[in-house]
Parts: structure tokens; sequence; C-alpha cells
């Protein structure tokens, strides 16, 4: 009989305590594991180095191009109110404005402005209520995400511009992507 050219070794056999000391090995990764999670997945992006934050200040009027006709006047924001109004965590404002007339009281256009990513300037993103409807708006304020206003208007086009003769409350709600207007409770009419 020819030997091997290697001897047999004494660690080339299993014994029962070699599948002891495995078992015990695994047991212990498996519990080790157990006990180190990694932390829970959330749906927030992580901020990479050149993003930058969302702003947290509302947007301000200044050199917002509003959309209305003044001719050689100026736009003049006369009312401004500003909260969140889509729910996103970043405020938004509310202006008043008309064309800055010599004489009378030119209507009222009611829009919602947000930021304007890139630019240093908000810009106009809802039209809430349009000059041509001849409103003057005498309260404005955003309370719980809804826009809140007192307008004096006309209850026919034959009303003359100096005599407004209806007073009415509206409310604006952000939903489905637009805002939807509705009267709260309690409006009324001179």
């Amino acid at each position: 009989m020819q030997h091997p050219a290697v001897p047999e070794l004494a660690h080339t056999h299993t014994r029962p305590i070699h599948w002891v000391a495995t078992a015990t090995a695994i047991a212990g990764v498996v519990a080790l594991s157990s006990l180190l999670q990694p932390k829970p997945a959330t749906a927030a992006q992580s901020a990479t180095p050149d993003a930058k934050p969302a702003p947290t200040t509302a947007p301000s009027t200044a050199d917002v191009d509003f959309p209305l006709d003044c001719g050689p006047e100026q736009a003049l924001v006369v009312k401004k109110a500003t909260g969140d109004l889509d729910g996103d965590g970043t405020p938004e404002t509310v202006a008043v404005v008309h064309c800055d007339a010599p004489m009378g009281t030119p209507p009222d256009g009611v829009y919602v402005l947000t930021h304007n990513p890139g630019h240093t300037h908000a810009r106009v993103v809802a039209t809430l209520i349009d000059p041509k409807a001849r409103n003057t708006v005498t309260g404005l304020s955003v309370s719980d995400g809804a826009v809140l206003a007192t307008l004096l208007g006309y209850s026919t086009a034959d009303v003359p511009s100096c005599c407004p003769d209806v007073k009415d409350s509206a409310r604006w709600q952000w939903k489905d992507n637009s805002f939807v207007r509705s009267t709260p409770a309690g409006a009324r009419s001179i």
C-alpha cells in the first residue's frame, strides 16, 4: 500500500463539537443582526450639497408683474396677507392690487404669489378676483389655509362707481389643484 503524499489531518474530520460551534456562531450572527437594524426608510430625499432649502418666508410683492393693465400708472399693492395655502409647508402671499389712479377708487384684483425658483422676485400663480369684476377689497386675511376677503361691489352695471351697493364675503380654499370660492356663513348685502 502506498501512503498519500499528504497525511490525513485531524481537523478535516467533522465531529459533533464542530457542528455545535457552527450553530452557535450562526445563532449569534442572527441575534446580533436583529438588534442592529437600519434606520427606517422615509419618502424625503436626502439633501445634496448644492440643494437650496425651501424658502420659509412668504414671497415679497416687490417687482412682481401683476396681470393688470394700468396704462401709464403703476400697480399699487394695497393689502396683503400670508400663509401656507396649499399645505406644502411654504407660505404664499395674497395681494390686493389696483392701479395707482390719481382720482377715484380703481377696482381691486386679488392675486396669489409664490416663490419663483431661479428668480429674485415672486410670480403670480392665481387670480382670485379680476379687476373687471369692479370689486373693492375692504378686508383680507389668511386663516387655516383659506383666503378670506370682504368685498364691496355693485348689484348691476347701472350703479355708479362711486357708490357700491353690495357688501359680500368670500372664502377661497385650495382643492384639487385650484382655488375654490365659497361664501362664508354670515355673508350679507348692503
